[in-house]
């Protein structure tokens, strides 16, 4: 489905599909759990879900003449990491926005994880006391601006590179690299679970999967604690990039299943659930979750396995889209472990 589009090759290759034995054992053993390791995709900057998505990006910022990617984030933002990361590794500047989307006051949460990893990489960082939102933001535009006032070519790349026109590409070839895995394995798997905030690694899937059938297989956890806004905003994503693909039928909205309940208390701030699923799959499993989006997605997965969502005998992939670094900035969360 992806042939015709450029990439540009920031990570390892097909990225690991674990069994989680134990986990499968310790929820009763009637649904058996799989994790496929984007958190391991690279060696830029501890990788992650966001690489998948400017593999496609890329190629059109090099194009553009652009010598300055110019992204935004929280400021624990995984995607703003990789955006320093990707910037260092082609030789370009980098400007970051980083607002305050998590109402967190650990007393290193703006020196600590993603942020320290950014400015290690030479990202020039701004703090804007801006609350959370998944949309276009004008501290965003108003960084782009000032680029170019300073002389600077930038190439502006979104939150999450979620409405990049290309955003969608890189999760569509995850569905494609699952199909391929599948095979070997000499199974499919019944469901897809994965974390979704501004969508389009949500979106990529439910077009890639829809390929064969399986949109509505793809249940996405909510993180964003905005469901209406971000269901609306995977919707258009993916319809955008079923268009691009040429999937050859229209992406509904019974295609996008969003399961609402698990994005608690707030944006980035982990319920005392979320902490257990974290503290969970790390004894058992020794796997490592965030507290603001695999740690939601893992609660939501372990509760549905729980109340019988998924029928017994199924076989589950988690989708592991990284977010590690982000602990260092909720050390007191996780004092005791």
């Amino acid at each position: 489905m992806l042939e015709e589009f450029e990439r540009y090759p920031l990570t390892f290759g097909p990225t690991h599909i674990e069994k989680l034995e134990r986990l499968s054992e310790h929820l009763g053993g009637k649904v058996q759990l799989y994790a496929k390791r984007d958190d391991c995709n690279s060696g830029l900057a501890y990788g992650g879900n966001k690489l998948r998505k400017l593999e496609y990006i890329i190629p059109d910022a090099i194009k553009s003449n652009a010598d300055t990617l110019v992204s935004i984030g929280g400021v624990q933002s995984n995607h703003t990491r990789m955006i320093a990361a990707v910037a260092a590794k082609i030789g370009f500047k980098c400007r970051l926005v980083q607002e305050a989307w998590v109402p967190h006051e650990d007393a290193v949460y703006d020196r600590v994880g993603n942020i320290m990893l950014s400015r290690i990489m030479g990202a020039d960082v701004q703090m804007v006391d801006d609350g959370f939102d998944i949309g276009i933001r004008k501290s965003w535009e108003d960084a782009i601006e000032d680029v170019k006032a300073k002389g600077g070519k930038p190439y502006p790349i979104p939150a999450g590179a979620s409405v990049h026109k290309y955003g969608g590409l890189g999760y569509v070839g995850f569905a494609e690299e699952v199909r391929a895995q599948e095979a070997e394995l000499g199974f499919k798997f019944d469901y897809i679970v994965v974390c979704t905030v501004t969508g389009s690694t949500h979106a990529g899937m439910t077009v890639g999967f829809a390929k064969d059938g399986r949109a509505q297989r793809v249940i996405g956890i909510d993180a964003s604690f905005t469901p209406a806004q971000t269901k609306a905003q995977v919707l258009e994503i993916a319809r955008r990039t079923a268009d691009l693909v040429k999937l050859g039928r229209e992406i509904t909205e019974e295609d996008v299943v969003l399961v609402e309940d698990y994005a608690y208390p707030v944006y980035g701030v982990p319920s005392e659930e979320t902490k257990e699923a974290i503290r969970l799959v790390a004894r058992l499993e020794g796997m490592i979750t965030d507290p603001v989006y695999e740690g939601k997605s893992m609660q939501g997965m372990i509760d549905l396995v729980k109340k019988g969502y998924f029928p017994e005998g199924s076989k589950v992939l988690y989708a592991h889209l990284g977010g590690a670094p982000a602990l260092n900035g909720y050390g007191y969360a996780f004092r005791n472990g």
